[in-house]
């Protein structure tokens, strides 16, 4: 049976409600689900908390539903990118929880393989490690991290086909597949769809079991948070050196 919507506010009509978790994929603006980003913005939905790598840029990728001063809490490894979200935090109007990169991850595909907690050694004898519990194993120190699992979860892949198998494109692929495996109900949106038994089932990364609803992608301009150029080089001292 097709998993495929006409768009992205009809994949997520229902499912959306205020005070909710929202777990998205992507690092910076890279393999962010975008479409399915703006149609939680329009929906109006408060309150969120979210959960994802950092929260895009102003204006761009998570960036828009801070803006729009929907989100609550923000669970996070880096939010430097973003003013307002600065702002915000600053003014008391956001409750932010850190996690390292790594173990952020792991809560995620924890939450998805149905794992409730596990020990790590990062952040040990940090704030990270503030409030949770401490266990030591082989005579080392290590702390619990508990699961995340998201009431909804929205990815971004390049091939997809309808029954939500999913292949990811080089990087952008980030935290896709993890947060992909970590919602009640997972959305993806693809840039490239296509019938099943079209993709080789040795390329796939995310098995259709995990996907409940995709959409089609739309074609845009794929954003860089911080482009770094130089000038380049004219006249005969740009000329390559012989071998």
């Amino acid at each position: 049976m097709s998993k495929l919507k006409s768009g992205a506010a009809a994949a997520l009509q229902d499912v959306l409600r205020d005070g909710m978790t929202l777990a998205v994929g992507g690092f910076g603006l890279s393999g962010i689900p975008a479409e399915l980003i703006e149609a939680v913005r329009d929906s109006g939905v408060r309150n969120l908390t979210v959960v994802s790598n950092n929260m895009g840029v102003d204006g761009k990728g998570l960036g828009i539903l801070i803006e729009a001063g929907q989100v609550r809490k923000v669970i996070a490894s880096y939010v430097g990118e973003n003013k307002l979200f600065a702002e915000q935090y600053l003014a008391g109007e956001l409750e932010v929880e850190f996690t390292p990169q790594g173990t952020l991850a792991e809560r995620l595909r924890a939450g998805g393989a149905g794992i409730p907690a596990f020990y790590t050694k990062t952040g040990v004898g940090t704030l990270v490690a503030e409030g949770k519990p401490l266990a030591e194993f082989d005579g080392v120190t290590y702390v619990q991290e508990r699961a995340i699992k998201a009431d909804v979860a929205l990815v971004h892949a390049h091939t997809a086909d309808t029954d939500g198998n999913l292949i990811y494109r080089y990087t952008a692929q980030n935290f896709n597949p993890v947060v992909a495996t970590a919602g009640a109900v997972t959305v993806a949106e693809a840039e490239v769809i296509v019938e099943p038994g079209q993709l080789d089932p040795n390329h796939i990364v995310t098995p259709g079991v995990y996907v409940q609803r995709l959409i089609q992608a739309a074609a845009r301009v794929k954003d860089i948070e911080q482009r770094t150029v130089r000038s380049r080089p004219t006249g005969a001292d740009s000329a390559p050196v012989p071998a």
